[in-house]
């Protein structure tokens, strides 16, 4: 491990700052044994943190304070200012906190604070537990049973040959080949073994007894359970076209997909995007920085315009033509050969490699046949539990009861899907945790970002407050006055504030 440098612009917190130089909700970065710590103050409580984000070391003092815990701004993880506990994804990992002496009228830093202790929720902890599925609901939940402090059997089923990993990254940095392989894992299989977690790779699920509370194994084996999280996420749509099949067709949602997409990158010089999508074009956007030349064939008028509306699917059409980008809207493929794709319209596109991104469907197979309630995903209530009691359902396939909007909804975004994974854990432990956070994703385009807060699948205004096409903007999209949805560039501030307010109840921000 890298030695911690000294940085001579910032004030050593072993020596102290004066105390007005630290106002009341203030936040001030310093110093102390070589690590950048921040100093956040609440009335007469001062706290002593990290000053980066343990996702992706995105700068806390750029954040929010909610409470007693800060959001970063990058991601919108979440942090206890007390015990420096991650206690919302897409954060997994702790801050380090110190203690805090206040002498003769200065803020001195003193020692690292141990990680603190955890007690179980209220209930009786259950024997066993099994999570179905190896993605952020799966994974989230194992780790927050721990350090919750359950201590029973504790078993994970993913029919991935890959332990979890960081699956943002699979369509943005590690596509482009801005990311090393080894960042992907989101743990190495020596955690797994620490905390006792039993992750079975490769493992496919036949059918789950509700009545025997038991998950039987494609091998035969069974499996007893007290409690049962869902979290089978997602599958990609591959189209019903002649030559879907072909070597150089590929979808995008495991670790194994980006790997063969990024084997074939390297030889090919074409590349064919089916679909519009965020996953389509961050993947449109990662083929361009690899030296592709990138086609997008989509059916529809603007990229994203059903999402994000007709400006910015105007915007984010220009700024991948400006990077090469060529579109071929209100179109679609009537086959794909050998060597390119075929277009309804009559044309043909040249092709070494095509990747379809037109969308996921619900893995809600296994809920189905096992009788649970289902309405395009599994249905939940506002705790995450399906139908069935004891059966908890997180992530892509869970619809649930969005206080927000007011309607029973199912999104697709890692970062709710972690964070559900973590309201299940301690649900299934006892606790009575309703699940209130408001959906947020982002998503990366060359070196432009987006944060969308909120879910809007139907508007009738949208406000736009700043310059688009200077990637400087909040976008408001409202229905009878009301926000459903905030979507920011390069307002970060602004996007965490959305959050916040949705998350009070507050219909705008």
């Amino acid at each position: 491990m890298a030695e911690h440098q000294e940085n001579p612009d910032l004030p050593d917190l072993a020596r102290g700052v004066a105390e007005a130089e630290l106002a009341d909700g203030g936040m001030l970065v310093g110093q102390f044994e070589g690590q950048s710590v921040l100093l956040v103050r609440r009335g007469e409580e001062i706290f002593a943190i990290s000053a980066e984000c343990t996702h992706y070391s995105g700068p806390l003092a750029s954040g929010l304070v909610v409470g007693g815990t800060i959001r970063c701004p990058w991601h919108h993880a979440r942090f206890d200012l007390r015990t420096g506990e991650a206690v919302a994804a897409p954060a997994l990992a702790p801050v380090s906190c110190w203690a805090v002496e206040r002498r003769l009228g200065r803020i001195m830093v003193g020692k690292k604070k141990p990680a603190p202790g955890r007690a179980l929720p209220g209930g009786s902890a259950p024997s066993r537990i099994i999570i179905v599925g190896g993605g952020a609901a799966g994974f989230a939940a194992a780790q927050r049973l721990r350090d919750l402090g359950y201590s029973g059997s504790l078993v994970m089923l993913s029919d991935d040959a890959d332990a979890p990993v960081d699956r943002p990254n699979l369509s943005k940095d590690f596509l482009a080949g801005a990311a090393p392989q080894d960042w992907m894992p989101l743990r190495d299989s020596a955690f797994y073994e620490k905390q006792c977690i039993d992750l079975r790779l490769a493992t496919s699920v036949a059918a789950i007894d509700v009545g025997a509370s038991e998950v039987r194994l494609a091998d035969g084996a069974r499996l007893a359970y007290d409690r049962l999280l869902l979290a089978t996420g997602a599958e990609p749509v591959r189209l019903s076209l002649p030559g879907v099949d072909l070597p150089h067709v590929h979808t995008l949602r495991t670790f194994a997909d980006c790997r063969a997409i990024i084997a074939q990158a390297e030889t090919a010089g074409r590349a064919v995007v089916m679909g519009a999508s965020f996953i389509g074009l961050e993947v449109a956007a990662a083929l361009r920085q690899r030296g592709l030349d990138v086609h997008v064939v989509a059916p529809g008028k603007r990229p994203m315009e059903r999402i994000l509306g007709p400006q910015m699917g105007d915007f984010i059409r220009a700024l991948h033509e400006q990077r090469g980008v060529v579109f071929h809207l209100e179109e679609t493929a009537r086959a794909i050969t050998a060597t390119g794709v075929q277009l309804a319209g009559g044309g043909a596109l040249a092709a070494d490699l095509v990747v379809m991104g037109v969308g996921v469907r619900p893995r809600a197979q296994l809920a189905e046949a096992a009788g649970l309630r289902t309405d395009r995903g599994v249905m939940v209530d506002a705790y995450l539990e399906t139908s069935a009691p004891g059966v908890f359902a997180a992530g892509d396939i869970a619809r649930w009861p969005d206080p927000h909007s007011g309607a029973a909804i199912r999104v697709e975004h890692w970062v709710v899907a972690g964070r559900q994974g973590q309201t299940a854990a301690a649900n299934m432990l006892g606790e009575r945790r309703k699940y209130v956070g408001a959906p947020f994703f982002w998503s990366q385009h060359y070196d432009l970002g987006l944060n969308y807060v909120g879910h809007a699948e139907a508007w009738d205004t949208i406000e736009v407050d700043g310059d688009i096409a200077a990637g400087d903007c909040t976008l408001r999209y409202k229905r009878e006055e009301r926000t459903l949805a905030v979507l920011t560039m390069g307002r970060d501030l602004e996007s965490l504030a959305a959050e916040a307010g949705m998350e009070a109840g507050i219909a705008a921000v």
